[in-house]
């Protein structure tokens, strides 16, 4: 897939129905949540993309493709059913995003192995499901970034050490990484390890400490942002935050913090 350098943009995460607050608050772009927002989930079980929204601006990335009752890394779920809810996903995706637009693959539940499934089944299993995401979202003009996860939230690539890893070991080194500063934290993983992984990350997350929005905490904002700079990447950070009290408002805030702190602005 061929990828012009744009310029730097930063946005926040949020469901649809949020977009005009985000807009309000200064974003550069709306990162549209995928499960329950894009896409939802009907009585029958099927997955359909939502009706009746209404128009905002196309995105570089999503995020939240998976729900967690998935189950992308246990080998007695069909491949077949993964497919199934991917392209109703990426069909989901598309009409709202930029062409080239990365879609990230965190997912913890869905991809934790489920009890009795050995470790290398359960790797494989994903390994499997990655590589059907990937070539699924090109058919629509999309790429997916593989999110390291800190270990509350799976037990499968939860630093960018072993995503690195588990894509070489598994023939998907195309596939690229996204650099979330809250599982970084989590997982201490050192930023000369961001640095040295810059070239691999696809997409940044972003947040203060617990999650907070960026500028409400201590953590080392800027020193993630040149790091990854500095090892190269050259794309755009989205805010994510568990809450906001009031995210036009915050979200201005927010953005101004990530933009001071960010060297390529």
């Amino acid at each position: 897939m061929t990828r012009t350098p744009t310029p730097v943009q930063h946005g926040i995460i949020a469901a649809h129905a949020r977009a005009d607050e985000v807009a309000a608050a200064g974003s550069d772009y709306l990162e549209q949540t995928v499960v329950g927002s894009l896409l939802v989930e009907q009585p029958t079980g099927e997955w359909r993309p939502a009706a009746g929204l209404a128009p905002v601006p196309p995105a570089p990335s999503f995020a939240i493709l998976c729900p967690g009752t998935m189950r992308v890394s246990d080998p007695a779920v069909p491949l077949a059913e993964t497919e199934t809810y991917l392209r109703a996903a990426f069909a989901a995706i598309a009409p709202w995003a930029r062409p080239g637009a990365t879609v990230v693959l965190g997912s913890g539940g869905a991809r934790r192995i489920p009890e009795g499934v050995s470790r290398a089944d359960g790797e494989q299993r994903f390994a499997g499901s990655v590589r059907l995401a990937r070539d699924l979202a090109a058919e629509q003009g999309l790429e997916v970034l593989l999110e390291p996860l800190h270990q509350g939230e799976t037990d499968l690539v939860n630093t960018l050490e072993q995503g690195a890893a588990f894509l070489d070991t598994h023939d998907l080194s195309d596939v690229r990484m996204v650099a979330d500063l809250f599982h970084v934290m989590l997982e201490d993983e050192s930023l000369e390890t961001v640095q040295r992984l810059a070239g691999r990350v696809g997409h940044a997350h972003i947040a203060d400490t617990d999650r907070r929005p960026p500028g409400q905490g201590d953590w080392p904002l800027a020193e993630f942002l040149t790091a990854l700079r500095d090892g190269g990447y050259a794309g755009h950070v989205s805010i994510e935050c568990f809450t906001w009290e009031d995210l036009a408002v915050e979200g201005r805030v927010a953005l101004a913090a990530v933009r001071e702190a960010d060297p390529a602005v």
